[in-house]
C-alpha cells in the first residue's frame, strides 16, 4: 500500500503568500481611507474586511486540521492493514 504524498511547500511560496496576503489588505484599507464617504461607511468597511480576513484564516486552519486528521487516520488504518498481512501466513497449515 502506498503512502500519500506529503507537499512540503518551500520558502519562497510561503514568502510570495504572505507578501500577496499584505498587499492585498493593505491596498484595501487604503481604498477604505480615502474613499470619499462619511466615517461610519469607513468603520463598517473596515469592520467587514477585519471580519472576512479572520473568518479566512480560520477556514484554513479548519481546512488544514481536518487534511492532518485524515493523513493520521491514514497512517493508523495503513498500520493495521500492514499488521493482518504480516500475521497472516499464507502457508501456515491449520489441518495438521
Amino acid at each position: 500500500m502506498t503512502s500519500p504524498l506529503r507537499t512540503n511547500n518551500t520558502q519562497g511560496f510561503f514568502v510570495q503568500a504572505a507578501l500577496s496576503f499584505g498587499v492585498s489588505v493593505s491596498a484595501v484599507l487604503i481604498g477604505i481611507v480615502y474613499l470619499p464617504v462619511d466615517r461610519w461607511i469607513r468603520a463598517f468597511l473596515g469592520i467587514g474586511v477585519l471580519y472576512v480576513v479572520t473568518s479566512s484564516i480560520t477556514l484554513a486552519k479548519v481546512v488544514r486540521d481536518r487534511q492532518e486528521s485524515e493523513a493520521v487516520v491514514n497512517r493508523v488504518d495503513q498500520a493495521r492493514l500492514e499488521k493482518l498481512l504480516t500475521d497472516h501466513d499464507l502457508f501456515k497449515n491449520d489441518l495438521v
